[in-house]
Parts: structure tokens; C-alpha cells; sequence
């Protein structure tokens, strides 16, 4: 028995809303100067960089990271889009768009395409430096005597004591971020969180993780 499809009514609703917004984004631009091409790519590039900063939105913070930036540009293509709704009802006249209109929408592309190459290509984080490891054992040399002469053996090498975790250089920015996501894993679980998953979260050596784990309140 073939199923009946239902549509949905949320998707309905923000398509049915998407169009509207862009074609009032779209008439914006055109009673502004921009005809033909340009004047579809306008509601693209506003609707492209709402998206872009939502996403980078939601990235940022699953992984506790701060999304201040996210956060205005997201603002900045949500008042271009809203602003374009509120000049097309009526409250300004598209046949003699003011100068300062012009100006905005000419200005437009480059504000966009600085917002989204800032969304898309984030600075990467320090990477910290790799602990030393331990050297190699001395081994041990037996010399070649003569018949009926015990062979002498050198005395072996005592091993490296290892190297304890407290000494690691630990950069204090590293250490600032792995508290952060201590207090964050303390919030959502109720616990501490364990040396593993710290190490897990930040990337970093067993042995690093352990002297960062140590430095946490």
C-alpha cells in the first residue's frame, strides 16, 4: 500500500518564507541600481552568509570555543535581510531610494565577502611542542680476552628516571583552555572531567595532558 506524503508544515512555512525574503531583498536591490545578474545575487550572497554564520554558530559552540564573531555576523546579514523586508512594505519608495541606500547595497559585497572569509578561514591554534623522549639504553660492550681469562663485563648503565609529568612545559594558554573545558564538562556531566578525555579534547600527549590535568582547579 503506497503511503501518503504529508507535507510539513515548519518546511512550507520557511520556504514560503525564504521566497518572500528574497524577493523582497531582490527588488531592494533593483530599485537601488542593481539590475539584472546582480540584482538576483544580492538576497544569494545575504542568505549564503546568515547560513555560513549559523553554521560557524553551532561549531563553535559544540565545541566550547567562543562565537562572538559568529555571533555578528550572523546579526549583520539578519538586519540586512529584516531591513529589506520592513523598506519594501511600503515605508520607502522604490522609485527615488535615498542616497544612503545606494550606497549600502553598493557596499554590500565586500562587507559579505569579508564576513564569510572570516567565518570560513578561523586562525588554528597554537600547536604545542612535542616532549622529548627518553634517550636510548647504553648497551652494555664485552671486551675479548684471552683463554682461561674471565670476560670482564662493564658495569651497566643505570636507566633514565623518567622524566615527571609536573615538568612539561605546559603554555599558560593551553592551560586557560583546558580549563574552560573542564568547567564546561562540569557543567554538562556533574563531574571532573577525567585525564583522557581532556587529552581527547585537546590533542595533545598522554604525558602532557597529565601535567595540564595537574594544573586544573
Amino acid at each position: 500500500m503506497t503511503r501518503l506524503v504529508r507535507p510539513d508544515a515548519v518546511l512550507v512555512q520557511a520556504v514560503i518564507a525564504g521566497a518572500l525574503s528574497f524577493a523582497h531583498l531582490h527588488d531592494l536591490a533593483e530599485a537601488a541600481g542593481q539590475d539584472g545578474w546582480k540584482a538576483w545575487a544580492y538576497p544569494v550572497s545575504v542568505d549564503l552568509l546568515l547560513v555560513a554564520a549559523w553554521h560557524r554558530l553551532r561549531s563553535l559552540r559544540d565545541a566550547g570555543e567562543p562565537s562572538r564573531s559568529a555571533w555578528s555576523w550572523f546579526a549583520v546579514a539578519l538586519a540586512a535581510s529584516l531591513g529589506a523586508n520592513v523598506a519594501t512594505a511600503g515605508l520607502l519608495d522604490l522609485r527615488d531610494v535615498p542616497d544612503w541606500l545606494r550606497i549600502l547595497v553598493a557596499g554590500w559585497p565586500a562587507l559579505a565577502f569579508l564576513g564569510g572569509t572570516l567565518l570560513v578561514h578561523r586562525p588554528t591554534p597554537p600547536s604545542t611542542p612535542e616532549p622529548d623522549s627518553d634517550p636510548a639504553p647504553v648497551p652494555v660492550v664485552e671486551r675479548a680476552t684471552e683463554p682461561g681469562v674471565q670476560a670482564a663485563k662493564l658495569p651497566a648503565l643505570p636507566a633514565p628516571a623518567p622524566v615527571p609529568a609536573t615538568t612539561i612545559t605546559t603554555p599558560p594558554a593551553l592551560v586557560a583552555h583546558a580549563q574552560k573545558i573542564a568547567d564546561d564538562h562540569r557543567t554538562r556531566t556533574g563531574s571532573d572531567i577525567d585525564t583522557e578525555t581532556l587529552r581527547a579534547r585537546l590533542g595533545v600527549p598522554p604525558a602532557m595532558a597529565e601535567a595540564i590535568a595537574a594544573q586544573l582547579a
